[in-house]
């Protein structure tokens, strides 16, 4: 099972999960994100990352010249788009030999039907909880709805996760679920990861 850790911002919160090496880390280039990296992100916060970590950025809606310029700045290996992105915007970005991982908001009205045109252009799906505006929530959606799923695209699963979900995750039966997504649920009040929860996530999540 996979690990990203989302939301990171601090050079120092970095560089401690860093060490802890999840499998992806999540930068996220929104504006409006309370866990908007700022306009004056350092490459040298995530430049000295252990190379098993995958760097994310997390976009909304951005151009792809935008996108392919902050990719090359950072460094960075993976692109999740968790906008309205259109399929063609998935395909120029993947041109360009770029993972990517598509969020998709999901809630008792969503169409899966709609995830087969993105099939060939994204390396995996993200299924996280419908909000009314983009980003995440905190909340579980009910898991349920992933009985709907029945493409081969492999899938994240993201909204609200944290460490008291691992035992109900253990209980999610779906052959395309190879990673999960953790953000807020492991923070203090400031948006920092809290170590000794990451830790323990990543220890109780590695025995799965």
């Amino acid at each position: 099972m996979k690990i990203k850790i989302c939301g990171m911002k601090f050079p120092k919160n970095i560089k401690e999960v860093g060490n802890l090496k999840p499998d992806y880390m999540g930068f996220i280039f929104y504006p409006k994100s309370k866990r908007f990296v700022g306009e004056n992100f350092s490459c040298n916060s995530i430049e000295n990352l252990p190379e098993s970590i995958k760097k994310v950025g997390v976009f909304v809606n951005e151009t792809v010249e935008s996108i392919l310029e902050i990719v090359n700045k950072y460094s960075l290996n993976t692109v999740q788009l968790h906008g309205n992105e259109s399929v063609e915007t998935c395909s120029k970005i993947k041109s360009q030999e770029i993972e990517i991982i598509k969020a998709f908001s999901i809630d008792k009205s969503f169409d899966f039907g709609i995830l087969k045109d993105y099939e060939s252009v994204c390396d995996y799906f993200l299924f996280d909880t419908k909000t009314p505006d983009f980003g995440g929530s905190g909340k579980i959606f009910d898991w349920n709805l992933l009985e709907k799923y029945k493409l081969l695209k492999p899938f994240f699963l993201s909204g609200g996760l944290s460490l008291s979900a691992i035992n109900k995750i253990k209980k999610i039966n779906h052959p395309m679920l190879v990673g999960l997504d953790f953000n807020s649920q492991l923070e203090d009040k400031n948006y920092t990861k809290i170590i000794e929860e990451v830790n323990e996530l990543i220890n109780k999540i590695r025995i799965l």
